[in-house]
């Protein structure tokens, strides 16, 4: 019989082991990249992949979608074709098993929700649009915090959590910094050359080991 959460021993205390997960590009595609390929507007392919700066970042895709009269319907008309990542939705069930999961992500509320549901409504910590009562024009976004996915985890280890993390994207190496052991899961090659320190792995069942190995060894 599985346990439901890893439980070890460090000095004197019961550390339940917390897997801290990014979304997009981990367990779902890119969201925005898909917008931009159904739409042809090439601008909005850019991700935390390639611009660090979040706030830039939203910026601009904001100032595309008023530029072209796109609005939240628009963006949820093509989330609802997305599909998880091949064996995404496997991993998380069999990783849920062994570990307490949070989905650590800086996409939307009103972006993720059909998705949460086709991977078994995992929980989630994210952002909110700011969207106009008529219309559906997104007019902005609320940030939960800045840098919210390394704040949440130092938040659990307050708790006296031990926490592991994997995410691909500039945006996640504070969180992977944070933690006590993270790693990168299909990263491109500059965030992989700026970020050397963390290791990189392809495959869900390799990243699962990976887990696996800083649970037994005790990370650091």
């Amino acid at each position: 019989m599985k346990q439901s959460a890893t439980i070890t021993m460090h000095a004197g205390a019961a550390i339940m082991d917390i897997v801290c997960l990014d979304l997009e590009g981990v367990l779902v595609p890119e969201i925005w990249i898909a917008f931009a390929e159904q739409t042809g507007i090439q601008e909005l392919r850019a991700t935390t992949r390639d611009i660090p700066d979040y706030d830039e970042l939203m910026n601009k895709r904001l100032a595309h979608l008023a530029e072209n009269n796109l609005g939240l319907a628009d963006i949820q008309a093509v989330i609802a074709q997305l599909e998880p990542m091949p064996g995404a939705k496997s991993f998380l069930d069999e990783l849920r098993q062994a570990y307490q999961v949070i989905i650590l992500s800086d996409t939307f509320y009103q972006f993720a929700s059909p998705l949460m549901a086709k991977l078994g409504q995992p929980t989630l910590f994210c952002h909110k649009l700011m969207v106009a009562a008529h219309g559906g024009k997104i007019t902005g976004y609320k940030l939960r915090q800045q840098d919210p996915k390394r704040r949440s985890v130092e938040a659990f280890k307050q708790l006296n959590f031990r926490v592991f993390a994997a995410g691909d994207s500039y945006n996640d190496t504070s969180m992977l910094a944070a933690a006590d052991a993270g790693f990168l899961f299909r990263a491109p090659e500059n965030v992989r050359q700026e970020f050397p320190q963390f290791e990189h792995t392809q495959d869900y069942a390799l990243l699962r080991n990976c887990f696996d190995q800083a649970a037994l060894l005790g990370a650091h």
